[in-house]
C-alpha cells in the first residue's frame, strides 16, 4: 500500500513559506523565484493556511485587488482538509477530488510534516504503477 509516508520520504521536506502579513505580491515572488505554484502560510511555527495561484487569480485579479494593499492572510486557502503520514495516495486523491483543491498539508500529530501537491500524487501513483510492470515483467521472465 503507498502511503503519503513514502511520497515525503521521496519528495523531502523542504516547504517554501510565507507570512500572513506579507503582502500577496511578496508572496507572488517568493513562488517565483522557487518556481513553485503555492507557498505554505506559517505563522511562526503554526500552519495558517496555503496561497496558490489560483487564490491569487480568484482573490486578486477577478475582484480587481492589488497584490501590493492585499495581504497573504486575506486571501490564503485555510480549512483545508489535513492528511497524516499514514493515509493512502487513494484517500489524498479523494480529498483533492471531493474538495476540489490541489494541495493538502499533511500533519504528524500536531506538526506540520509537508504538503502533497495533485501532481506529488500523480507522480507517486506512476511510480507505483511502473514498480509492479517491472515486477510482472519479472515474474514473466523469471
Amino acid at each position: 500500500m503507498n502511503l503519503v509516508k513514502h511520497l515525503l520520504n521521496r519528495k523531502g521536506d523542504k516547504m517554501i513559506t510565507a507570512s500572513p502579513n506579507n503582502s500577496v505580491r511578496e508572496a507572488l515572488t517568493i513562488m517565483a523565484e522557487n518556481d513553485v505554484g503555492s507557498v505554505v502560510v506559517m505563522d511562526g511555527d503554526q500552519f495558517k493556511g496555503i496561497l496558490t495561484e489560483r487564490d491569487y487569480s480568484r482573490k486578486i485579479i477577478l475582484k480587481n485587488r492589488n497584490s501590493r494593499d492585499t495581504t497573504v492572510g486575506e486571501i490564503m486557502s485555510k480549512d483545508l482538509p489535513k492528511v497524516s503520514p499514514t493515509d493512502t495516495i487513494e484517500h489524498c486523491m479523494e480529498l483533492l477530488n471531493d474538495n476540489h483543491i490541489r494541495y493538502l498539508p499533511v500533519f504528524d500529530g500536531e506538526r506540520l510534516a509537508g504538503i502533497v501537491s495533485i501532481s506529488d500524487l500523480i507522480k507517486e501513483t506512476l511510480i507505483t504503477q511502473q514498480r509492479t510492470i517491472d515486477q510482472l515483467e519479472n515474474y514473466i521472465r523469471g
